[in-house]
């Protein structure tokens, strides 16, 4: 467990300042996904199978030539121009992604190069809670002194994982987590503020569950091989490790923080599919009201959903209106952080 109460007195504060997604123009519908997969694997699938297991109607894709890369720079420059603010007033760049452009370089470096900027750039990886490690990440360097304006992004491109020609049943259903990706990208500016910004931050981290699922290619175990660089794992297992930790990480938020649901104006939970969105509202008792919905013509953006999400309510939000973000990512880990608009 790892509890921060960095925030607790009138010491620095750090708040985002800036935020912006960016969706490939590309949208692939679930229809359209299973009758691909069937043509290629010869597969026979009920009708409309994807969508009503999954609530999911459509997600983006990215088009040929573009990459994780691609989506974190688009998502950079807005919020840049949203900060009013040039690449070289940044001086931490920080690429959080569960996906990325290659093993090696850094994707922070691609995308830094883009943009023009010399900050210090490193890359955040922490399956669907990336984003908001890399969140949590630049905020503890802005708290250390080594970092005054940050710039995290994201760019996620799950589609590429997905098996598209199963061989038989088996196969289709040890993937079939990968058919509820979409494509996305996001970008926050993190900066010194005088109130509000990042109030806590918490986590519950079950790592005995790290196989449960994902891409299991390109790394020392399997350097090689066009088989493991597919998403696979069971879906079901996942759920089931998720609801055996069960609610505790939430519980101490609002227990230490003294906020109940009525105090947030949002609550960004990371989405999957739309039957255990539903299952976790249940198990947390949180009020729909204060969801912002977006797995059934998005689906699962991996650690872009939360900032996707915070961008479409951002301009709305009103100087002291909280945000609880919920993450869930593999491996496995649950992740909230409380923040307040300046």
């Amino acid at each position: 467990m790892y509890t921060d109460h960095a925030v607790r007195g009138p010491g620095l504060r750090v708040g985002i300042t800036a935020v912006a997604s960016c969706l490939p123009e590309r949208e692939v519908t679930s229809q359209h996904l299973q009758r691909r997969i069937t043509a290629a694997s010869g597969l026979s699938l009920p009708p409309r199978m994807l969508q009503r297991v999954t609530g999911i109607a459509a997600r983006r894709a990215v088009a040929e030539g573009e990459y994780a890369s691609t989506l974190a720079v688009r998502a950079a420059r807005t919020a840049l121009s949203r900060a009013r603010i040039a690449p070289a007033d940044v001086d931490l760049l920080v690429f959080a992604s569960a996906t990325r452009d290659m093993v090696e370089p850094a994707t922070a470096h691609v995308v830094q190069a883009e943009l023009g900027s010399r900050a210090h750039a490193l890359d955040v990886t922490n399956a669907c809670n990336s984003f908001v490690n890399g969140i949590d990440t630049a905020r503890a360097m802005i708290l250390a002194g080594r970092a005054r304006r940050a710039l995290v992004v994201t760019g996620e491109t799950p589609s590429r994982s997905v098996r598209h020609a199963p061989r038989d049943p088996g196969q289709f259903r040890d993937g079939f987590a990968g058919y509820t990706f979409g494509d996305a990208g996001a970008a926050v500016v993190l900066a010194p503020v005088e109130r509000g910004g990042i109030l806590d931050v918490d986590t519950e981290t079950h790592s005995e569950h790290w196989s449960v699922g994902g891409i299991f290619g390109g790394g020392s175990r399997h350097p090689r091989g066009d088989e493991h660089t597919y998403f696979r794992g069971d879906g079901t297992e996942l759920r089931e490790v998720f609801e055996k930790i069960g609610t505790c990480v939430l519980d101490r938020t609002r227990q230490r923080t003294g906020l109940d649901w009525a105090d947030f104006r949002h609550i960004l939970v990371h989405q999957v599919t739309v039957p255990y969105l539903e299952r976790f509202v249940e198990l947390t008792g949180i009020p729909r009201d204060r969801l912002v919905v977006t797995v059934p013509e998005l689906g699962n953006m991996a650690s872009a959903t939360l900032g996707v999400q915070l961008d479409l309510v951002h301009d709305r939000l009103r100087p002291g209106e909280r945000v609880l973000f919920v993450g869930l990512g593999g491996g496995v880990s649950m992740m909230t952080m409380v923040w307040e608009k300046a």
